[in-house]
């Protein structure tokens, strides 16, 4: 389905029992130029088993949502050297804006409270929502992300090569390609998901929708929000942090920054997990978000 959420036309998934009005809802948020469908089934699944309705999205610019490409094609580098001199970043929007959509896409199903949860970028634009809506989160979950705090350690260097550089022939099976080899770069070395799952993945996601542009404009929002470090002490939503030990992409210190950042965060270290939501790893996952939410409920009463 599609709703209006903040003047944007958002592809939403809601999954589960939607006509339980006890039923408690999951609200997830993906990261960067990754689309609704990024989330693994299983997870989805392995949620609506343990009885929550799951809503999913697409986030503005990425996926079948709206594309806004009147508002131009960012200079990525231009930014990132402004953002490390202290220059302020314009960006075509904020990271507040993403927030606002997740809130309008509650509004629009008739969602009154949910538990957030995002990864990497999504992460990010979670704790925005904690900080901008603080009503309407049961809690929130933050995946491999970051508070964005100054000083905080990069990807590593051949991973910052990797997500700029285009390939270099043209076409489907070259983008394939260079998808897998960013993933199998950037994913968990200890537990690998299968290169031929991997290509079917990512396939599926350049047939569903393929937009480059939008991935930049969200990167610069990424890199404009600089001060959302010095209000993660006002959220006051329970939450978990959790973070793989071998993320190339968010080092652990980004996860472990904010969880020192956010009142009774509970940080949640993963062995040898990399920044990718790997098959072998979704039952720890499950497991740890499913008793984060009972536990937070158990705090509402």
């Amino acid at each position: 389905m599609f709703v209006q959420a903040n003047g944007m036309s958002i592809k939403v998934e809601d999954s589960g029992d939607t006509n339980d009005t006890n039923r408690p809802v999951v609200l997830l948020i993906m990261g960067l130029g990754m689309q609704l469908t990024s989330w693994p089934p299983a997870l989805v699944d392995g949620l609506i088993h343990a009885g929550y309705r799951v809503v999913r999205f697409d986030n503005r610019d990425i996926g079948l949502s709206s594309h806004l490409d009147h508002l131009g094609k960012p200079r990525v580098a231009v930014a990132a050297v402004k953002r490390r001199m202290g220059l302020p970043v314009h960006a075509p929007y904020s990271l507040s804006d993403m927030a606002r959509d997740a809130v309008g896409v509650l509004d629009a199903l008739n969602i009154r409270k949910a538990h957030v949860v995002g990864v990497s970028m999504g992460g990010m634009i979670a704790q925005r929502v904690a900080l901008q809506a603080p009503q309407r989160l049961l809690s929130l979950t933050s995946i491999m992300s970051s508070s964005g705090a100054r000083g905080l350690p990069g990807p590593h260097p051949r991973v910052g090569l990797m997500m700029v550089n285009r390939p270099t022939e043209s076409g489907r099976e070259a983008m394939i390609e260079h998808g897998l080899k960013l993933f199998q770069l950037i994913g968990s070395p200890d537990h690998i998901d299968p290169e031929p799952v991997l290509r079917a993945r990512i396939a599926f996601g350049l047939d569903r929708s393929f937009h480059p542009a939008g991935t930049l404009r969200q990167m610069v929002a990424i890199i404009a929000d600089s001060d959302r470090a010095n209000h993660l002490h006002k959220i006051a939503a329970p939450t978990l942090v959790i973070h793989g030990k071998k993320d190339p992409l968010v080092p652990f210190a980004c996860g472990a920054d904010t969880a020192k950042r956010i009142p009774h965060a509970k940080l949640l270290p993963i062995t040898g997990m990399g920044h990718d939501l790997p098959a072998s790893l979704l039952p720890t996952l499950l497991d740890a978000m499913h008793h984060h939410f009972e536990l937070a409920a158990l705090k509402k009463r």
